[in-house]
């Protein structure tokens, strides 16, 4: 299994099913199994997405002891604030079936709550209920303001990051603070098919667009949750292991940069 250390020696695997949109009907449930079968060992859920039972289920039914699965949720906005985190955490946690969880994030720097919605988290952390905690969304300047405000420092920054959205700034600033990042979107809804530097990329090595944008990622140091639901397409999304990109090839890609967001900023909406 491929992994990145976080900062409290922490091992994460380098990538993972994300499940936003994937429906809690057994939809989710069997992508989960498919993707557990398939090799994966970390799966990316959330309380917003409303598909924690269902990511459960997969996980019971999969056979694979808890321990070796990295399980990643997070507390949503209107949860946020100290009594509020510690309740919305107790919540994951019996949804899940699961008595810890392996990374529990912010999942958007809501301005007034974030940093007592991060104390909650450290008490959760100190009481052993979540392995390693960290945050989504957060620029910069929050990371700052968090950091000043706080005991631990956050294992993990889980940002949208794809081509035409390299995040340069904020990927060497966590680089140096020892924080991990993550990236939530990265294969841009499967526009990255349409990226015509990315299918010439993958010809020499037989791979899709989709597993180049991903290798670039990883080369990168950066942790990669693509989603998807279809047995297919989730075992194409993890063979990116057997080939490495040249440094012309990195340089390539990063030239496609256009900071271009395609996710709305929920940060401020509550």
């Amino acid at each position: 299994m491929h992994v990145f250390e976080l900062n409290n020696q922490v091992k994460m695997p380098q990538i993972g099913l994300g499940v936003l949109f994937a429906k809690n009907d057994g939809q989710v449930e069997n992508a989960v199994l498919s993707a557990l079968s398939q090799g994966y060992r970390k799966i990316d859920t959330a309380s917003a997405y409303q598909n924690e039972q269902g990511v459960g289920q997969g996980i019971q039914k999969s056979g694979i002891p808890r321990k070796d699965i990295f399980l990643t949720t997070k507390v949503w906005n209107t949860e946020q604030g100290y009594d509020n985190t510690l309740r919305a955490f107790d919540d994951s946690l019996k949804r899940l079936q699961t008595d810890y969880i392996d990374l529990y994030l912010i999942h958007w720097p809501v301005r007034t709550k974030y940093k007592e919605t991060y104390k909650a988290m450290e008490l959760i952390y100190k009481s052993g209920r979540a392995k390693a905690i960290g945050v989504c969304n957060f620029d910069i300047q929050q990371l700052e303001d968090l950091m000043a405000h706080s005991e631990i420092v956050p294992s993990l920054n889980q940002v949208e990051m794809h081509p035409y959205l390299s995040q340069n700034p904020l990927l060497h600033f966590c680089q140096r603070q020892g924080i991990q990042l993550e990236a939530w979107r990265p294969i841009m809804m499967g526009e990255v098919l349409h990226i015509p530097e990315l299918s010439e990329i993958g010809k020499t090595y037989h791979k899709s667009p989709v597993q180049i944008a991903l290798r670039w990622l990883i080369q990168k140091g950066v942790a990669v949750i693509p989603k998807s639901v279809t047995p297919k397409r989730i075992r194409e999304n993890f063979e990116i292991f057997d080939f490495a990109l040249t440094n012309d090839e990195m340089t390539r890609i990063e030239n496609l940069n256009q900071n271009k967001r395609l996710g709305e900023d929920l940060s401020n909406e509550y």
